[in-house]
């Protein structure tokens, strides 16, 4: 893993280190905060909370995420999709072994809504999440740098995300990283089971200020 160009601003304790990978021991610690994050929208398919961490913990891609550390303890997450694989793993498999054929079967119909397959040059983000003690200090905003940075390495163009209605808060900070919406889908069936009514799909592009950070990991 590789620090980012904040991270000796930020390892005089300051504040969160940011580094590229999930630390092997810190799985249980990323599923608490995705599950934190994301839980009410993961229920229907990955429920009840302790069943959906704990699977969440055991199929993690570590080599598709960059993590906020404070103390040793990963207190924030960011997730991409790149090359068929997403920093949140399990397949028909997984959740059929993990839940059985009867109530494995319906969740994987939920879990393909959430399936968002990048395009040609293009980085798709798989969720932000920042514990509640460390938001509003810049963590997010290192996350989504360094999520920059990886696009930049890997020659995308356009980094795509996702985002409810229901967390203007996480729309706002992407606004303020350059991210415009695209494309407003209305899914009022979702508000009662997942909390939301509808998805915005938000882009921005890779751009010179990236590939500068990206080179300044080395």
């Amino acid at each position: 893993m590789r620090t980012t160009a904040d991270d000796a601003r930020h390892s005089a304790g300051s504040g969160p280190v940011v580094r590229r990978g999930i630390p092997e021991g810190s799985e249980e610690q990323v599923a608490a905060l995705y599950w934190e994050a994301f839980g009410r929208k993961l229920a229907p398919a990955l429920g009840p909370p302790g069943t959906g961490r704990a699977f969440i913990a055991d199929h993690l891609h570590h080599d598709r995420g960059v993590v906020a550390l404070a103390d040793g303890k990963v207190v924030g997450v960011a997730g991409y999709r790149l090359g068929g694989r997403a920093l949140t793993g399990g397949g028909v498999r997984d959740v059929l072994s993990a839940y059985g054929c009867f109530r494995g079967l319906p969740r994987l119909a939920v879990l393909a809504l959430f399936e968002r397959t990048p395009a040609a040059g293009e980085l798709v983000m798989d969720g932000i999440a920042v514990e509640a003690a460390h938001r509003g200090k810049g963590v997010g905003s290192l996350l989504l740098r360094e999520i920059g940075a990886v696009a930049a390495e890997r020659g995308c163009r356009r980094i795509r995300l996702d985002v409810i209605d229901a967390n203007p808060r996480a729309k706002a900070l992407y606004e303020r990283h350059g991210f415009t919406a695209h494309h407003t889908e209305r899914t009022p069936w979702l508000r009662g089971p997942m909390g939301f009514g509808a998805v915005t799909t938000m882009h921005r592009p890779v751009t010179p200020a990236d590939t500068t950070n990206e080179r300044t990991t080395r």
